[in-house]
C-alpha cells in the first residue's frame, strides 16, 4: 500500500517516476511548530503519516544519538546488543531506553495518536491529534558539541487552561561495547542503575567495576529548565510501554519488545503544571544529558543544553542550511536525483561522530579483552550505520570519502582518515595494516595484524588520502598521512602474497564459501592504490617509492585481463582466483556473481581511465544490467544463475556457468552505488539512471522509505524483506553513510565533470550530459579553499560548458563529452577559437581545452 506522505510545499514529478520531491518551505513556514523557534528559515522537510509505529525515527549529533519510532515511543531496537541499540545515547555510553510524555495522563503516541512524523535538516518532529481544543507537537534535536538530546514539547489551547504534563524516563546506562555475543558480553559488564532526584531533575548512575572491563562511572541527567510540580522514582516508568515486554538475549523473541534481557535500568517521572493562554503556544524544553565520566560531567553537559535550547536549535539548523549551500545542483531532467543530492549531503552531516578518551585494544572478534595497547585523546569520523554501527570503519569511510569531497565536507573525512591511521598505528604496532572496525570505546573488533584482512581496506586507504589531497590541495594533510600510505602497500605486498604470484591474498568486501584466496576487489583497489601512491610520491620527490609503485602496478595490469576474465558466457570478471577445490590449478578463476565483479569498472585510475579494458568493461556492465543481477532498486549482492549449492537457484539465469553458491538477491545501497559509478566511468548515463534512481527512491519515495530522507543500508528486494516488516531488533541500518557515494559522485564528478588535482595545481571540468537532457548545473562545489560553478547546455548541435571559479588558483582544463557518434567541427572559448584536444575515453569522445581563466567553452559538432 502506498503511504500518505506529506512533503513541504510542492510535489514535483520526476521525468521517469511519479515520485514526490521535497521543496523548501517559504519563509515563515516554521511558525506552526516549536513555538516558532525556527521562524524565518527556509526549511526542507519530508513527512510521513502511515504506519508510524512500524518506522524508525532517528536524530543525531556528533556527541549524541536518539532512535525511537515515528510516534515518539521507544521500542527495543538493534541487534549488536539485542534491543538496546535504540533509545538515547551519548556514545560510548547509552543513557535512556526512552523518554515519554503525557498530557493530563494521556500518553502521546499511544492514548493520543501521532498523526505525522516529519524529518528536517538537523531535527525531527511529531504532530499529535487534537484533544478537546488542545494541540501538541514535539521537536527533537541533538546539538553538535554537546552530549545531550533536546526535546521541545509545544502546547496550544483554544481556551485558558492548566494542563498536567508528565514525563517518564527509563535509564539504561551501558557502553556500546562489549556486545551481546562477545566475551565478555554486555550482560557481563552491565551493572544495575540507580535513580535519584535533585534540583528538579532525574539523575541516573551506574558506578562500579565490571568483570573484565574495570571501573566506570556513567551518569545521566534528565529534566527541563522549568521547575517540576512533582516527581516519582521506581523500576519502570516507560510511559505507555509499561509493563514492558522483554526480549530474550538470543533465540526466539516477541515481534515487539520494550526492553531486553540485558537491561538493568530504573526509572522516574517529572510532572509539570502548565498554564496555557488561548491561541498562544507554550514550549517546554527537556534535556537528556550524560557522560561516561560521572555525574559532575553529566551535569555540565545538561547545563550547556538547557541554557538556551532555542539558540542551540537555531544553530543546528543554520549549520545544516550552510551544508546545503554547498554543491547546489539543478537537474531539470531528474528532479528526484537533484533532491537526493540535497538529502545525501544531510545524511553525511547526520553521520558525523566524535569520541574522546578512546582506549585502544584488539578484542579479537569479541573473543578477548586485553589491556589497552594505547589511548587516543579524540577521534572524529563518519559513522557507518545507525543504529547498530555508528562507529569508525575502514571500508565504509573509504567509499564515503568520494561522497564527502563531492559534498564539500572536507574536514570530517580528513578527521576520519587520520583517526583510522592513529588507531591502526597503535593497535597494529606500526605495521601499515589498516583496522576494520573501531567502536567509540576504542575497541577494535577486527582488522588487527593477526586477522586475515581486510586486504581491500588497507589498499584503498592511499587512494582515499590521494582523493582528499587532490580535492583540497592540502599538502600538509598529504604529508601527515604519506608515510602510513607507503607502509599500507608495502605491508600487503610483503605479507599477503604467500604464493609469490603477484596477486594479494586475504579478505575482500565479500567472503563466501568456495571463493579463492585472491580477491578481485583487493586486486583492483591495489592497482589504484599503487598509482595514487605514485602520484603522491612524485609530488614529494620520493622517486624510489614512485618507481616501485608504478612498476608494481604495471606488472599487475599487464596480466590482469588474461587472469581475471571469467571466460565462457559469464561475460564477467571472476570475483576471486586460486580455486580452493583445485590446488593444482593455481589462479583458476572462481566466478560466483558477487557485486565485487563490478569493481574493475568502478575504480578510476589517475588520468581518468578505469582498470577494466573498454571491451570487457562494456560487456560486463551490460551483463550486470540484466534481471539476474539487477532488480527494481539496483544491484543484487550476488546474482542468480546455475549453481551447485543445495539451496538451488531462485532467480533467472543469464549464463551457463555453474557457481558454487546460491544467489543473494539483496540490494545494498553500496552495491548499487558502485554500479552507478561504474556505468558513469564508461559513459553509460542512460543505464546509470537505473542505479541512481534506485538509491534515490529508497531515500525519497514514500512507497519505499522507512525513515523519510534517510539512505538505508539494504533495500526491499527479492531476498530481503523490507525493514518496516521486520521486528525493530532485526533490521538493517535505517541510515548508512556509504549510499551517498552512488548519488553525489556520479552527479558532481561524472555529470558535471568536476575533477580537481589541486595537489598538482590542476583542475579539469569535462561534463557529460545525461541521455535525453539539455541542461544541468552545479554551484558552490568546493575545491581547495574556493569553489567552482558549472553549467552545461545542449542546443541543437552546440554544447556549451560555463565554468566560474571563486578563490581557486589552478591550471584549468574545460571540455565536454560529445553525444555518441558526434565529432567536433568548431570549438570556441568566450567566443574566440581555441586550441583543443579530442580524446577517446571510456566515457566517449571528449573535447578538452586548456584555458587561462574561467569562462564558456562552446563545441559545435556534427
Amino acid at each position: 500500500m502506498r503511504s500518505k506522505a506529506v512533503l513541504v510545499l510542492a510535489a514535483l514529478a520526476t521525468t521517469a517516476l511519479n515520485v514526490p520531491v521535497a521543496a523548501a518551505a517559504p519563509a515563515g513556514g516554521a511558525d506552526s511548530f516549536a513555538g516558532g523557534a525556527l521562524a524565518g528559515r527556509r526549511l526542507v522537510e519530508l513527512s510521513e503519516t502511515t504506519r508510524l509505529a512500524d518506522r524508525r525515527a532517528l536524530v543525531t549529533g556528533d556527541r549524541a544519538i536518539a532512535m525511537g519510532d515515528e510516534t515518539g515511543l521507544f521500542p527495543a531496537s538493534g541487534w549488536h546488543i539485542r534491543g538496546e541499540m535504540g533509545g538515547i545515547w551519548t556514545p560510548p555510553v547509552k543513557l535512556l531506553d526512552g523518554i515519554w510524555f503525557a498530557v493530563d495522563d494521556s500518553w502521546l503516541g499511544a492514548d493520543v495518536a501521532a498523526t505525522r512524523y516529519t524529518a528536517g535538516w538537523g531535527y525531527h518532529r511529531f504532530d499529535y491529534a487534537d484533544q478537546d481544543g488542545l494541540r501538541v507537537d514535539r521537536i527533537d534535536f541533538a546539538p553538535d558539541g554537546v552530549r545531550a538530546n533536546v526535546i521541545g514539547v509545544t502546547l496550544r489551547s483554544d481556551s485558558r487552561r492548566t494542563v498536567r504534563l508528565g514525563m517518564d524516563a527509563h535509564s539504561e546506562l551501558m557502553p556500546n561495547y562489549p556486545w551481546g555475543w562477545t566475551t565478555p558480553s554486555a550482560a557481563d559488564v552491565n551493572l544495575p542503575d540507580t535513580g535519584g532526584y535533585a534540583n528538579g531533575t532525574l539523575t541516573f548512575r551506574e558506578q562500579g567495576t565490571s568483570p573484565g572491563t574495570g571501573a566506570h562511572d556513567y551518569a545521566a541527567v534528565v529534566g527541563s529548565s522549568a521547575r517540576p510540580s512533582g516527581h516519582e522514582l521506581g523500576p519502570d516508568h516507560r510511559g505507555p510501554q509499561d509493563p514492558a515486554v522483554v526480549c530474550p538475549a538470543e533465540g526466539t523473541a516477541p515481534a515487539h519488545c520494550d526492553d531486553s534481557a540485558f537491561g538493568k535500568g530504573t526509572g522516574g517521572r517529572l510532572n509539570y503544571d502548565v498554564s496555557l493562554k488561548p491561541g498562544r503556544s507554550t514550549t517546554l524544553w527537556f534535556t537528556v544529558a550524560g557522560s561516561d565520566q560521572g555525574p559532575v560531567a553529566a551535569r555540565a553537559e545538561f547545563a550547556k543544553a538547557t541554557k538556551n535550547p532555542v539558540g542551540l536549535l537555531r544553530s543546528k539548523v543554520d549549520g545544516r542550511l550552510a551544508t546545503a549551500g554547498h554543491t547546489k545542483v539543478d537537474l531539470p531532467g531528474d528532479r528526484l536525483l537533484q533532491q537526493s543530492v540535497e538529502w545525501s549531503k544531510q545524511n553525511l552531516a547526520d553521520s558525523v561522530q566524535e569520541s574522546h578518551g578512546l582506549r585502544l585494544r584488539d578484542v579479537d572478534e569479541g573473543r578477548a579483552y586485553p589491556a589497552p595497547a594505547g589511548t587516543l585523546a579524540e577521534a572524529r569520523w563518519f559513522g557507518a550505520g545507525f543504529p547498530d554501527y555508528p562507529w569508525m570503519f575502514g571500508t565504509d569511510g573509504e567509499y564515503t570519502a568520494f561522497a564527502a569531497v563531492a559534498a564539500g565536507q572536507f574536514e570530517p573525512i580528513k578527521a576520519h582518515l587520520r583517526g583510522l591511521r592513529d588507531v591502526s598505528e597503535i593497535v597494529n604496532a606500526g605495521s601499515g595494516k589498516l583496522v576494520h572496525e573501531v567502536v567509540h570505546t576504542g575497541d577494535v573488533y577486527f582488522g588487527a595484524n593477526d586477522d586475515a584482512g581486510n586486504t581491500d581496506e588497507t589498499v584503498k586507504f592511499p587512494s582515499a588520502v590521494a582523493l582528499v589531497w587532490r580535492w583540497t590541495g592540502d599538502d600538509r594533510f598529504r604529508d601527515d598521512l604519506y608515510d602510513f600510505t607507503v607502509r599500507n602497500l608495502r605491508y600487503v605486498d610483503e605479507n599477503l602474497d604467500a604464493d609469490g604470484d603477484g596477486w594479494l591474498e586475504g579478505l575482500g568486501n565479500v567472503e563466501r564459501p568456495g571463493m579463492g584466496e585472491e580477491k578481485l576487489d583487493s586486486t583492483a583497489y591495489f592497482v589504484r592504490g599503487l598509482l595514487d601512491l605514485a602520484d603522491m610520491a612524485a609530488s614529494k620527490g620520493d622517486g624510489a617509492t614512485e618507481t616501485w609503485a608504478r612498476d608494481r602496478a604495471a606488472d599487475i595490469q599487464s596480466e590482469f585481463e588474461a587472469t581475471w576474465w571469467a571466460g565462457g558466457d559469464a561475460n564477467a570478471y571472476a570475483e576471486s582466483i586460486d580455486d580452493p577445490t583445485d590446488p593444482a590449478n593455481d589462479n583458476a578463476p572462481v566466478f560466483q556473481r558477487h557485486w565485487t565483479g563490478v569493481t574493475p569498472m568502478e575504480i578510476e585510475l589517475p588520468g581518468g581511465a578505469p582498470l577494466a579494458s573498454p571491451d570487457h568493461g562494456t560487456t560486463a556492465l551490460a551483463q550486470r544490467e540484466k534481471d539476474c543481477y539487477t532488480g527494481e532498486f539496483g544491484l543484487y549482492h550476488t546474482g542468480s544463475g546455475p549453481t551447485s549449492a543445495p539451496e538451488g537457484n531462485p532467480g533467472p539465469s543469464c549464463d551457463s556457468v555453474v557457481s558454487t553458491v546460491k544467489s543473494e538477491r539483496a540490494t545494498f545501497t553500496l552495491n548499487t552505488g558502485v554500479m552507478a559509478v561504474a556505468e558513469g566511468n564508461f559513459g553509460r548515463l542512460g543505464p546509470q539512471r537505473t542505479y541512481t534512481t534506485g538509491n534515490a527512491r529508497v531515500q525519497l519515495d514514500p512507497s519505499v522509505w522507512e525513515t523519510p530522507g534517510a539512505m538505508p543500508e539494504i533495500v526491499p528486494s527479492p531476498d530481503n524483506v523490507a525493514n518496516i516488516e521486520r521486528p525493530f531488533y532485526d533490521r538493517s541500518m535505517s541510515l548508512q553513510a556509504w549510499g551517498a557515494y552512488g548519488i553525489l559522485w556520479p552527479v558532481v564528478h561524472q555529470h558535471l565533470g568536476v575533477s580537481p588535482d589541486l595537489g598538482n595545481g590542476r583542475l579539469s571540468v569535462v561534463p557529460q550530459l545525461p541521455d535525453g537532457q539539455t541542461r544541468i548545473s552545479g554551484s558552490d562545489i568546493q575545491v581547495g579553499k574556493g569553489s567552482v560553478d558549472v553549467e552545461v547546455k545542449l542546443h541543437g548541435t552546440k554544447l556549451r560548458t560555463d565554468v566560474s571559479l571563486h578563490r581557486v588558483r589552478a591550471d584549468l582544463t574545460v571540455g565536454a563529452v560529445l553525444p555518441a557518434g558526434a565529432e567536433p567541427t568548431r570549438v570556441t572559448f568566450d567566443g574566440r577559437a581555441v586550441d583543443y584536444d579530442v580524446v577517446r575515453t571510456t566515457r566517449g569522445t571528449e573535447v578538452r581545452a586548456d584555458v587561462a581563466k574561467d569562462g564558456a567553452l562552446e563545441v559545435s559538432f556534427r
